[in-house]
């Protein structure tokens, strides 16, 4: 990670391909930034599969997009997915991945909940925004493998630098801080992006991965504080700085469609609130230190029980020499630990 240097994007969606006969994943792609980003890439030619916990309220949501755009019915579809519960990922994994994809953009998230845990002890907002996440991206990694030059694309924050791991507090209700355990998440979602990316490299994969954000946009994040004050104080911040979601998901749709982007810079709007351009900044050190990340991976695949890219091969793989994951893609022995270190 050596690129210094900002770069900016008037238009990244000028020149967009067409996407026609492409397949794409837009995780919690019935809301906010989700909808924005299935909207687009569906009208760009895309089959967009949508995973989402609510899916009757996805249902409608995809048919009010098939019908702005005019859209065929087998453009956008629907299905279960609850990054918390890794059956729900199993089944859905299942599911898509049975074809190439093309786009993965991993951008459901719950934000600064009261505390609680997965079923495996996890405090669940690391659980959902980041495990959930790097589970999904290693069982559809064979299917991602086989397009010609897939992307994916991890929504973070730009709060993301101020974040702190404690890998070794990640089932310690003391001293937990909704707003901590959020930027916890994006930083993990941070540094996944960058580490994804360097071992796809690593391995001559033709897949990229990028991380974006929206900045401050208006979406139903900013209801769920636990604190009233909070949740007013952020409503009232939000309407003053915050852009609506199409205007604040100009990062996130660069990151996936523009051929001006690169993987060693993390994308967002700048710019004016109503129009902005893509601006792509280099990461902050915290996302990008080695160590770190080899710690954050090894902890989430202890985690989720999903393997893949793994610096030493399990033992069903290939040699621990090669640093490449199974044919397959994942290795699944189940959730082993409920917290890492």
């Amino acid at each position: 990670m050596t690129n210094n240097m900002r770069v900016r994007l008037t238009d990244p969606l000028s020149t967009t391909r067409d996407l026609t006969g492409h397949r794409a994943v837009v995780t919690g792609g019935t809301g906010g930034l989700g909808a924005i980003t299935t909207r687009t890439l569906a009208a760009r030619g895309a089959t967009v599969i949508v995973g989402a916990r609510g899916t009757e309220r996805g249902e409608q949501v995809r048919q009010a997009l098939l019908a702005e755009h005019r859209l065929p019915q087998d453009r956008i579809r629907v299905l279960p997915l609850d990054l918390i519960d890794p059956d729900s990922i199993h089944r859905f994994a299942d599911l898509v991945g049975r074809d190439p994809l093309d786009t993965l953009v991993l951008n459901a998230a719950m934000s600064s909940v009261p505390f609680g845990r997965d079923r495996n002890g996890t405090e669940r907002q690391f659980a959902t925004n980041h495990l959930g996440h790097f589970a999904l991206t290693g069982r559809l990694l064979p299917a991602l493998r086989s397009a010609a030059s897939a992307r994916i694309i991890t929504v973070s924050s730009s709060l993301y630098p101020s974040g702190k791991l404690d890998l070794d507090r990640l089932a310690d209700a003391s001293g937990y801080s909704p707003g901590r355990a959020y930027i916890r998440s994006k930083l993990a979602n941070a540094m996944f992006a960058v580490e994804l990316n360097r071992r796809l490299e690593a391995t001559g994969s033709a897949a990229r991965s990028f991380g974006a954000h929206p900045g401050m946009a208006r979406t139903p994040l900013h209801t769920t504080y636990p604190s009233r004050a909070t949740r007013a104080a952020t409503g009232i911040l939000a309407r003053v700085i915050g852009r609506e979601p199409e205007p604040a998901d100009i990062g996130v749709l660069a990151a996936a469609l523009s051929d001006g982007v690169s993987p060693q810079l993390f994308w967002g709007p700048g710019g004016s609130k109503a129009n902005p351009y893509a601006v792509g900044v280099p990461y902050a050190r915290r996302a990008t230190d080695l160590r770190s990340a080899v710690e954050l991976w090894d902890a989430s695949e202890r985690l989720t029980g999903v393997r893949y890219l793994s610096r030493t091969a399990p033992a069903s793989g290939t040699s621990p020499a090669s640093g490449t994951a199974p044919a397959s893609g994942t290795s699944h022995s189940g959730p082993q630990a409920s917290r890492a270190g």
